[in-house]
């Protein structure tokens, strides 16, 4: 997102944490209304151009979402999407991706609520690893869900994967994703959830692939090394790949610190090569 989208998303987050401050607020109730409503926004394209239009008063599109949602989702999801539809959005669509990414911010909160935050991050990193490696889960996993009954054999595929060896939010953020991936890869999406969750605990992630598992002083000097070079904690999603020979590689979003010896071994080759 771009300009006044991203604005307006940074609006709707902090009300959304304003209203999960309450404790007696069931934040997976939140996710799950707050998904219904990105169902009905992506697939209604009229409405939520409407919605979006710059020409109509903020007042008037925030009443319209009420009496559509009033009996569909609780007062506060209302109270929540009709304030969106006041703030200005570079595009119709930007609207339905903010409020899928705070439905899946929603089951991040319920998951640090029962103190499982940081496993899921962990998870949510390893299964797209595991994705990333088998072709045979990922089309599994991806291509069409409009047939009802090929979206519930990806659900039933996931729940045998995930059930009872991955937190619940995993489960249900990963199932959410493949239900419905609105055009995203499966990777992607991951990718894009694993970022959230760190995001929660306002740090960033950095996938570190080695040849070698790290020891944990390894881990921890690294860890410190990388917080102070971007002023915030930095999650580490540690992956080992024999392939790199030695050293080691950090990406961070779109920054990479490549130090392994097949980088190096490489430009080597490209500069003989030149």
């Amino acid at each position: 997102m771009n300009g006044a989208s991203r604005e307006a998303l940074a609006v709707a987050r902090e009300q959304l944490d304003a209203l999960t401050d309450n404790t007696a607020v069931d934040a997976r109730q939140l996710a799950d209304e707050l998904a219904a409503v990105t169902t009905l926004l992506d697939r209604e394209v009229r409405l939520r151009r409407v919605l979006t239009d710059p020409a109509q008063p903020g007042e008037a599109k925030a009443e319209l979402a009420r009496r559509l949602l009033g009996r569909q989702v609780s007062g506060e999801v209302a109270d929540l999407v009709s304030g969106m539809v006041r703030s200005r959005w570079s595009r119709s669509r930007d609207l339905v991706d903010a409020v899928e990414q705070l439905a899946d911010s929603a089951d991040l909160i319920a998951a640090d609520r029962a103190g499982t935050l940081d496993d899921v991050e962990d998870e949510l990193f390893r299964f797209g690893r595991i994705v990333a490696s088998s072709t045979q889960l990922r089309a599994a996993l991806s291509g069409k869900v409009d047939d009802p009954a090929a979206r519930g054999a990806k659900t039933e595929l996931l729940h045998r994967l995930l059930g009872g060896r991955a937190k619940p939010a995993t489960e249900r953020l990963v199932t959410r994703l493949v239900a419905a991936p609105r055009g995203r890869s499966l990777e992607g999406g991951l990718e894009a959830l694993s970022r959230l969750a760190a995001e929660r605990r306002d740090r960033s992630v950095a996938v570190v692939t080695s040849a070698v598992p790290l020891s944990d002083g390894q881990k921890q000097r690294l860890g410190a090394a990388l917080a102070r070079l971007y002023g915030r904690e930095v999650h580490l999603n540690l992956d080992v790949d024999p392939a790199v020979l030695g050293g080691i590689s950090v990406r961070i979003g779109d920054d990479v610190i490549d130090g392994t010896v097949a980088a190096r071994l490489g430009e080597v080759e490209r500069r003989m090569a030149g």
